[in-house]
């Protein structure tokens, strides 16, 4: 079946947007572990560009913004307690 002119024209954005979405959940996650100094800033960016291009995944989005305000959270909190970057379990 082939998509009219017009829609073939508003379902690239829209896509794009869900797969910003996901895109900024998954790096939101993985920066809460592992390199939270650029994770967490791209996963804002890219939830940022989802909601303002009108995702269907809202919620992943929003999901994928606290998710990397949390890294930056996350960041400073070890930043003031150990002067590092580094996670640090034991005595």
């Amino acid at each position: 079946m082939e998509l009219a002119p017009s829609a073939r024209r508003f379902a690239g954005p829209t896509r794009d947007a869900d797969g910003m979405a996901v895109a900024a959940f998954v790096l939101g996650l993985v920066g809460l572990l592992v390199m939270n100094v650029i994770l967490g800033p791209a996963a804002i960016v890219l939830a940022g560009l989802a909601l303002f291009r009108g995702t269907a995944r809202r919620g992943r989005a929003l999901l994928g913004l606290s998710l990397g305000v949390a890294d930056l959270v996350v960041l400073a909190v070890l930043l003031s307690g150990n002067g590092t970057v580094a996670w640090h379990f034991g005595g």
